[in-house]
């Protein structure tokens, strides 16, 4: 029997336990090689008008997907050599030659690396189009995704992917010179270093958390913390919540169960003592990989939530920018128009606002445009917005980016006309506007008498309103090449096309690697997991030759493997939501309905590698019964 066919052989054998890395792999491949071929695909070159822009995003993921498929390929391969050092030992114990059984190791680690490299371009294949449906649909096109394979495209991947797994056989190669013989044989006795619980460390990480929640909740623009530590306050939080976060592996919780352990009416019943002695190993012991998981699913959570958030706001967001379907200027050649609108007139003339002030500054002198209540009222009830009433000096000033924690307080405050001898009085603030954002930003409305004395020293406009829901993008935009630019033509589904464009690139590949990073989290946890799950066999040998039923074993098994899973996912969706808060402050949105969407496919990803972990370590227990019992 050749070493190529042994190898071949310990593989098939070894199948269900590869089973998750290879399909973790596949996977990955699969979207680089989506990646890779979105840049000479037909229908985005031919059809998009983003396609310079898909092309560079794409190959730009698939550098930071690659780099993150490299950690992980690593990483899982220690795994399976710390699994197979006793296997190695075994074969050195009989006699093999280490350049055997390192070829034996460099053989199965390349044949690996070849299978879920050809799966992994036939599914990317398979599901280019897919992925292309799926990209054109949240960039809000209507183009028919075909069928491409991109010969480029599969020399970049086989290229690149081989060398990646040429690297890592040959590290399987190196570890038979490595380690002497009694080392091999007690790998799977070796763990990471296991702290002891300490109340102090606990009580710090608690601390530290809770340090870098207060600052990212901070107001960034009226507290006196963000203020004090400027641009260094991002890189605080960061650090306070990561140190914090491996104390908590590291103390809180195995403190925490300490306690439980010493609880004797909780834990005498069925096999708590032994679940629970064995999650403080499991904590403790594993504290560093808990820590990696629970930062990247909150990093994962976090990016993937902003990012939908906005995705899921476009709409209202750009409605509330651009109130009418389009909005124009006229000039001498501006086009006449079939479209049924409104004209008004508008002013803009220049304000002394010396008494407003906010964080960064006074206003001094500036542009406002000026619009009567009349003409405010008029296009307010055409798009079902409330009314506006002032009265002799009274104002009323709208400003769509208003926040009252950022924005200066306007009610009550002066401004004097600059050209004449006038001032105004400001009644009220609104976000509620009803100029398309191209147009105007910061209005004034006032009273047609003002608006009188105004118009003697204003450049005065007459701005045309068109609001028809049925309009398309495609009518919209041949309107828009009819316009001249100082027309300043504005349009709601330009906008939202726009928009959705350069967001749905984002959240496409922002969504695609989130889930690279939450496979590549799972297998790490279910690898360690079935690692330990060999070196456990034997005490629960000791357990089913004291009577304990395979039933009371298997809620020993859940209920481990459920703590290991669930509280890297807790404390990562605390990290992230607190983030979210934060960022949805900023940027003055309500993300909560799409953040917990994207909560909810994240935990029922993260529940499936749960169960098929559990399953795993059980047909474990019950090999070994079978066999040994």
């Amino acid at each position: 029997m050749t070493l190529f066919s042994l190898a071949r052989k310990n593989i098939r054998r070894n199948l269900s336990q590869y089973s998750l890395y290879i399909a973790s792999m596949v996977f990955s491949i699969a979207i680089y090689f989506t990646f890779v071929t979105m840049k000479y695909n037909e229908t985005i070159t031919g059809e998009v008008e983003a396609s310079k822009k898909i092309a560079s995003i794409m190959s730009s993921s698939s550098v930071v997907l690659l780099v993150f498929v490299t950690i992980f390929i690593f990483y899982s391969n220690a795994f399976f050599m710390k699994k197979r050092k006793k296997e190695v030992g075994l074969y050195a114990l009989l006699g093999v030659r280490k350049r055997q059984i390192g070829f034996l190791l460099f053989f199965e680690n390349l044949l690996l690396g070849i299978i879920s490299l050809i799966f992994g371009i036939f599914f990317g294949f398979l599901a280019s189009k897919l992925f292309l449906w799926v990209l054109l649909k949240m960039m809000d096109y209507q183009a028919v995704a075909h069928f491409t394979l991109s010969i480029d495209a599969v020399i970049n991947t086989v290229c690149v992917f081989f060398i990646l797994f040429l690297i890592t056989s040959i590290q399987g190669y190196r570890v038979v010179y490595r380690f002497q013989l009694i080392e091999l044989f007690q790998a799977e006795k070796q763990g990471e270093k296991v702290p002891k619980p300490n109340l102090w460390l606990a009580l710090l990480g608690a601390v530290l958390v809770g340090v870098g929640y207060y600052i990212a909740l901070a107001n960034m623009v009226t507290s006196p913390i963000w203020k004090n530590l400027s641009v260094a306050a991002p890189f605080i939080i960061l650090a306070c919540v990561i140190i914090g976060t491996y104390l908590i592996f590291h103390s809180f919780i195995g403190y925490c169960l300490k306690l439980i352990k010493k609880s004797e009416g909780l834990i005498w019943q069925n096999l708590r003592l032994l679940t629970v002695s064995q999650l403080l190993y499991r904590i403790r012991g594993n504290a560093q990989t808990l820590t990696i998981i629970a930062v990247l699913s909150a990093t994962t959570i976090t990016a993937g939530g902003a990012v939908f958030g906005l995705y899921y706001n476009t709409k209202s967001t750009i409605q509330q920018a651009d109130p009418f379907t389009y909005m124009y200027v006229e000039t001498k050649d501006t086009p006449k128009l079939n479209q049924k609108g409104k004209s008004f007139d508008i002013l803009y003339t220049e304000f002394d606002a010396k008494e407003l002030s906010d964080a960064f500054g006074p206003y001094g002198k500036r542009n406002y445009t000026v619009m009567t209540t009349n003409t405010y009222n008029q296009l307010a009830r055409l798009i079902d917005k409330p009314t506006i009433e002032v009265v002799g000096k009274e104002a009323v000033i709208i400003d769509p980016s208003y926040d009252e924690r950022y924005s200066p307080d306007y009610k009550g405050k002066e401004l004097d006309a600059v050209k004449v001898k006038k001032s105004l009085r400001l009644k009220d603030v609104t976000k509620e506007n009803v100029l398309n954002s191209s147009i105007a930003y910061t209005t004034l409305i006032v009273t047609p008498d003002v608006f009188k004395q105004l118009e003697r020293t204003s450049e005065k406009m007459i701005v045309h309103a068109v609001n028809n829901t049925s309009l398309t993008v495609n009518e919209a935009k041949k309107i828009q090449q009819k316009m001249p630019e100082d027309a300043r033509f504005s349009s709601y589904p330009i906008d939202v096309k726009q928009s959705m464009e350069n967001i749905g690139i984002v959240l496409f590949v922002g969504s695609f690697l989130g889930f690279v990073f939450l496979l590549a989290t799972g297998s790490i946890i279910y690898f360690k997991i079935l690692t330990e799950a060999e070196a456990d066999k034997g005490q629960f040998m000791i357990l089913h030759k004291m009577g304990i039923s395979m039933k009371n074993m298997k809620y020993s098994i859940a209920a481990q493997v459920g703590v290991i899973f669930s509280v890297p996912l807790i404390v990562g969706m605390i990290h992230s939501a607190v983030a979210l808060k934060a960022i949805s402050s900023v940027l003055n949105m309500n993300i909560f309905v799409p953040v917990c969407i994207w909560m909810g496919i994240y935990s029922v990803i993260y529940a499936i590698y749960y169960i098929f972990t559990v399953r795993a370590y059980t047909n474990i227990i019950k090999r070994t019964i079978r066999n040994e019992g």
